[in-house]
């Protein structure tokens, strides 16, 4: 519970930026929202151009990268198999669709648009249709296309390059070891700022529409104290769970969650207009396709409007700062997928979900406000946006059941939210380090709660939008240069993959004698067999070759990196060769298991696995498993894979230089 695993430049210069900018809201609390709100304005005004075109480049690029001839590549060895099935899979994608902004902008912003929409008559048919488009834009592939850049970056370098899943490691294409230095330390500070206040902005949005449901269902007040009081209590909860471990409970009451939040979608959509709705979902998606690309780059540059700044601008900021959260999870989840099947699913499987609930929804509620409400529940959103959902549940069947489901999925949102923000957090935090101590966990929990709450006191949601789009501006660039180090790193991936028709190595099972490959194959090894092997045989193989490489001139060393690495349990060892212009060498071999052919059902039911010592490479190649070998054939193994890396590396070089001046 008490260890501590941190990267101290990371650590103490991220919490110290996210100190100094609360320190404004609680030393000058007076003036807190005009500062907050002079910051936004300058930021937006300066560089909203930029926050719009940025994203624009992202959609574009990531679908070029689908698209286009890296999209066969996957994030892992050749040979990696996904973790999960296809379905379960997809059904982690939806579930990343659905949060606290979902349900606090569901009815509050389609209905926000009717009324005040950018160029449209006010609460006219076009109004209603630009609406609707304009939710579906904020809501649809642009989000995700942020999202799609950065966790497709952490799963390529993480799992085909074997680096941490920081941010960082996304720039090593361009910056090779120098992401472990001061640049490197720079872009994981303003991951976890830009993170940590999008988390924050959440947690004010998820408070802010608790507190208006409280007050609907049991007459409790809505004041800053009473949810600021809120904030410490859910917060305190997300603690808990950090402290006993209840992260499979927190998981069913996830999934619990999307049961429920879909049920509620379906109640809407069964006692609403049903017919009617289904219509409106068709054309929405018609509307949202035929002004694609006009909003994309759209800045009313020629007719300024503060509305973009309000909605559009805002947006775009909190996914560029959210995207660090939602990109680990969907790397977490996405190995062994190509990524052409990575960048299709993430980017469609949440946004067709996401468009069908803001129909249900949204158009409800237009349809609503212009027949039995007679323009009541319009005033009511215009005067707070946060209520707009229980107002919403007044004019459908069962609204103190329907009401108390929302305020429980939005306080079940924000447990979730900030129980695993505090995780991605805490892992950039210990430079990619997931087996880190309790404390540091809670105290990224602590930290969310109290920006949230000094922010929320001291400039309302104008300062946690400040926040937010200050925070997402250093971000920006950092995103570009990890889109362009994707680039870079799979166009050296299919370089090499081209000069793969040199050198090639026979199969190391050619040097272990007929007897001891038919003793393995009848006696399948065991997994402490295969560490005490690795540990054993493979480690001192290749600290002999590392040791002879240094003699003749050449860097090298060998490491040793598992949870159980102190028991031989889980081992990796690895032996690299930096290089300056091409990717370092690595040979690394680590425990894996096949299961075992069966032949029988009873065999079949048992399950056994073959456990074996298998080999990983720096370019992502298919691995073999070389247990059995001695030290001189593993020797001569590793000798013929360094051979062949020179050999491709060198007619790589050669391949790329009328192509690009530099190969990763």
């Amino acid at each position: 519970m008490f260890k501590f695993t941190i990267n101290p430049p990371v650590f103490f210069g991220s919490v110290a930026i996210i100190l100094m900018f609360v320190a404004v809201g609680a030393v000058v609390p007076a003036q807190a929202e005009a500062i907050f709100g002079a910051l936004q304005s300058w930021i937006l005004s300066s560089f909203g151009w930029l926050y719009l075109l940025s994203v624009g480049v992202f959609l574009f690029g990531i679908l070029i990268l689908a698209f286009g001839r890296y999209g066969d590549l996957k994030l892992g060895p050749d040979d990696s198999e996904p973790e999960f099935r296809y379905l379960s899979w997809i059904a982690m994608l939806f579930a990343a669709g659905m949060g606290i902004g979902l349900m606090y902008f569901a009815v509050g912003e389609p209905m926000t648009h009717f009324a005040a929409p950018p160029t449209a008559d006010p609460l006219s048919i076009a109004a209603k249709r630009e609406a609707m488009s304009v939710t579906f834009f904020h809501w649809g592939i642009h989000a995700w296309a942020i999202y799609s850049v950065v966790g497709l970056s952490l799963a390529y370098f993480g799992y085909r390059y074997n680096l941490p899943l920081t941010i960082r490691s996304g720039l090593y294409p361009l910056l090779k070891e120098r992401i472990n230095g001061p640049i490197g330390h720079m872009v994981d500070i303003f991951a976890i700022c830009g993170t940590l206040f999008g988390i924050a902005t959440s947690l004010g949005f998820g408070v802010l529409q608790i507190n208006a449901g409280l007050n609907f269902l049991l007459g409790l007040p809505v004041s800053p104290v009473v949810q600021a009081v809120l904030i410490v209590v859910i917060s305190a909860v997300a603690t808990l769970s950090v402290v006993s471990g209840l992260d499979k409970g927190v998981r069913i009451l996830s999934e619990l969650n999307l049961v429920v939040a879909v049920s509620l979608m379906v109640f809407v959509l069964v006692m609403g207009p049903t017919a009617q709705l289904m219509r409106d979902f068709v054309q929405n998606i018609g509307l949202y396709l035929d002004t694609f690309l006009l909003r994309t780059f759209n800045i009313y540059a020629y007719e300024p409007t503060p509305w973009i700044d309000s909605w559009t601008l805002f947006y775009w900021a909190w996914w560029i700062s959210w995207s660090p959260f939602v990109g680990m999870f969907i790397a977490r989840i996405s190995r062994g997928r190509t990524v052409r099947e990575f960048v299709i699913a993430v980017l469609f499987v949440p946004s067709t979900f996401t468009f069908l609930w803001m129909t249900v929804f949204g158009n409800t509620a237009i349809d609503i406000d212009q027949g039995i409400a007679a323009g009541a529940l319009g005033r009511a959103i215009s005067d707070d946006i946060s209520v707009g959902l229980f107002q919403f549940f007044q004019y459908l069947p069962f609204p103190a059941i329907t009401s108390g489901l929302a305020v429980a999925l939005v306080a079940i949102f924000f447990v979730t939210s900030a129980d695993s923000g505090s995780l991605v957090i805490d892992t950039i935090a210990a430079g990619g380090e997931t087996n880190t101590g309790t404390m540091q966990r809670i105290f990224w929990c602590a930290l969310e709660g109290f920006v949230a709450i000094v922010l929320l006191l001291t400039g309302g949601l104008t300062a946690l939008q400040s926040a937010t789009i200050a925070s997402a501006l250093p971000f920006v660039f950092v995103m570009m240069a990890l889109l362009f180090g994707l680039f870079k790193g799979m166009r050296a991936d299919m370089a090499q993959r081209s000069a793969l028709a040199g050198p090639t190595v026979a199969h190391p099972a050619a040097g272990i004698t007929w007897q001891r490959r038919l003793a393995l194959a009848l006696n399948a090894p065991t997994a402490k067999e295969v560490s005490a092997f690795i540990y054993g045989v493979v480690q001192p193989a290749l600290a002999a070759v590392a040791a002879e490489l240094k003699r003749g001139g050449r860097d090298a060393k060998v490491q040793r990196s598992g949870d159980g690495a102190e028991s031989n349990e889980g081992l990796t060892v690895s032996l690299s060769v930096p290089a300056e212009r091409v990717r370092d060498f690595v040979y690394a071999v680590s425990p894996g298991a096949q299961k075992l052919p069966a032949y029988t059902a009873f065999e079949a039911s048992k399950m056994e696995l073959r456990h074996e010592a298998r080999t990983s490479f720096s370019d992502g190649s298919r691995g073999y498993d070389i247990m059995g070998m001695n030290k001189d054939q593993i020797i001569t193994d590793v000798l013929a894979q360094f051979e062949r890396y020179l050999a491709l590396t060198a007619s790589t070089e050669t391949a790329l230089m009328t192509n690009a001046p530099e190969h990763l």
